[in-house]
């Protein structure tokens, strides 16, 4: 049997509370908290690239909206030689 990978992601997620978040799954805490979804998805999308996630972004109902691997992408493709 395979050995599964766990998805190394950071989700951009609206807070019940007001504003956004970035947080990893699994962790306790928020990464980052914004007052805006813009703010968020910028600092999600820097955390993302420098950590080598996956990141993924959710709509106010949840719904995921806008995901990026960032160089994490799970497919592997190789490159074809024209």
């Amino acid at each position: 049997m395979a050995d599964k990978k766990k998805k190394k992601q950071i989700h951009t997620l609206p807070n019940p509370n007001g504003g956004w978040d970035n947080k990893k799954p699994g962790a306790s805490r928020v990464s980052s908290h914004s007052d805006t979804k813009a703010e968020a998805e910028k600092i999600g999308g820097r955390i993302a690239r420098n950590q080598n996630l996956e990141h993924i972004t959710h709509n106010k109902n949840g719904e995921i909206s806008n995901p990026d691997s960032f160089g994490n992408d799970p497919r592997s493709i190789k490159d074809k030689k024209l």
